[in-house]
């Protein structure tokens, strides 16, 4: 309830009575603006969020990250290699040519040879080749997945700290404003002499020291700004045009209230980005497994190979012969000695293994961010509803009963800026506790690999 400036008494000198009324209407009307002034606070906050909107942040990660962008060729490059593991090897043409020299030292016709040789892959080799590169395009898009929950959550932790910053800092502009208004009126006072040059002084020292608490407030405020840009490898004014931020969220995940902890560990293991990169990487591992398999069978070369001897004519003492041209067909098989040596099933057998507890691990890992998660959203939330439900309505209480009991020289300065310390103590608070839902609820939505909503 707004405090009015009629009916204080203040315990002025009698020999001046209308000099009295009017100091005690200048420093009821001083004290009552700057409880106006945050008691008008609700009031705004309840008005019509505006700025910039926590969803439309995280839409312009994913669409200007740089790391998001890099990580998103690594699967173009693993598609790429779908062609090429299903490259056949390249047939092989051999060109030659020979010559005979018979006794009397007169050459003969030239010979020539011409041979095409093929390559014949066995055991599967190409199906494994491709099988596996497919696999290595679920691995590279789970890769993209787990970086964007990263960004998500990173980019939550900003934008929410960015909020409590501005906010913070309102808040101090506020106090400031209602300590400034209290020298002002006691500079009146004390040429009216009704208190000491001690408690103007006083006074003066409070609020020039909070002014510094003021900027840097004002700093961190910026700073955390600045950190909304990093995400986005850009100037946040190039992207968006909103100067300030919609800090208004609705962190109530009805998830959490309506399924118990075993409902929500069963549906994170399906759904995170983690399980699922690790489980790509087992399938992953296996192919590779298999491509080491079917290069162990040997591969024959097939060669299909034509000589052409021309005509000759008889010399002296040599019978003259007609152009010829003979086919070959070879088979060649390399003898498989170096498969004697198991080493390379061993390392792919190894890989597996590893991929296997990897899988486990994250499993691990998933079921005890979803428990953790849920036990800090539950805590968060009944500390806001704490600070809501009586810590800032008892500090304000205090605060104003405070005020009107200086306005009436009941209260001394000390107690009033003592309540306005525990005032501004449980409003921080209080917006501190906000910030811990908020990063809680994104927490716990990227546990259970939900998109964050606030």
């Amino acid at each position: 309830m707004p405090l009015r400036p009629e009916g204080i008494a203040m315990p002025f000198s009698p020999r001046f009575p209308g000099r009295c009324r009017l100091l005690a209407a200048l420093v009821a009307l001083c004290l009552s603006t700057a409880v106006q002034a945050q008691q008008a606070q609700p009031a705004q906050q309840a008005a019509a969020p505006a700025g910039l909107r926590f969803a439309d942040y995280l839409d312009a990660v994913e669409r200007y990250s740089p790391l998001l962008g890099s990580e998103q060729q690594n699967v173009a490059s693993a598609q790429a290699g779908i062609g090429i593991a299903g490259l056949r090897p390249d047939p092989q043409l051999s060109v030659g040519a020979s010559r005979e020299q018979v006794r009397t030292g007169q050459p003969r016709p030239t010979t020539r040879n011409y041979q095409i040789s093929v390559e014949l892959e066995t055991g599967g080799k190409r199906a494994a080749r491709i099988q596996a590169a497919r696999s290595q395009v679920r691995l590279a898009q789970a890769g993209v997945e787990g970086l964007r929950t990263q960004l998500f959550s990173e980019a939550a932790q900003d934008f929410t700290q960015a909020c409590r910053d501005s906010r913070a800092l309102e808040r101090r502009q506020q106090t400031l404003k209602a300590l400034t208004d209290v020298v002002q009126a006691n500079e009146v006072r004390r040429r009216a002499g009704d208190i000491g040059g001690v408690e103007l002084l006083q006074s003066r020292v409070e609020r020039d020291r909070f002014q510094a608490e003021v900027a840097q407030a004002r700093a961190d405020a910026q700073t955390s700004r600045l950190a909304l840009a990093v995400p986005l490898g850009r100037r946040l004014g190039e992207v968006f045009t909103a100067d300030t931020l919609q800090c208004e969220f609705q962190s109530q995940d009805a998830s959490v209230n309506a399924e118990d902890a075993e409902a929500l560990v069963a549906r994170a293991l399906e759904v995170r980005s983690d399980v699922r990169a690790a489980q790509a990487a087992l399938e992953h591992a296996r192919d590779s497994a298999g491509v080491v398999q079917a290069n162990r069978w040997v591969n024959p070369t097939v060669a299909v190979g034509v000589a052409a001897i021309p005509a000759t004519g008889g010399g002296e003492g040599q019978d003259a012969s007609g152009r010829s041209r003979t086919l070959s067909v070879s088979v060649s098989m390399p003898l498989p000695l170096s498969r004697l040596d198991r080493g390379d099933l061993l390392q792919a057998e190894a890989a597996v293994t590893q991929a296997m507890l990897a899988l486990q691990q994250a499993q691990n890992k998933a079921e005890a961010d979803v428990r953790s998660a849920r036990f800090r959203f539950l805590a968060a939330r009944e500390n806001l509803e704490h600070y809501r439900e009586g810590v800032l309505r008892d500090a304000q209480r205090v605060l104003d009963g405070i005020r009107l009991s200086y306005r009436q020289g009941q209260a001394s300065l000390l107690e009033l800026l003592a309540a306005q310390r525990a005032a501004d103590d449980a409003y921080l608070g209080s917006l501190e506790a906000e910030t811990d839902l908020a990063k809680a609820t994104v927490e716990l939505q990227l546990s259970l690999g939900h998109r964050p909503a606030l």
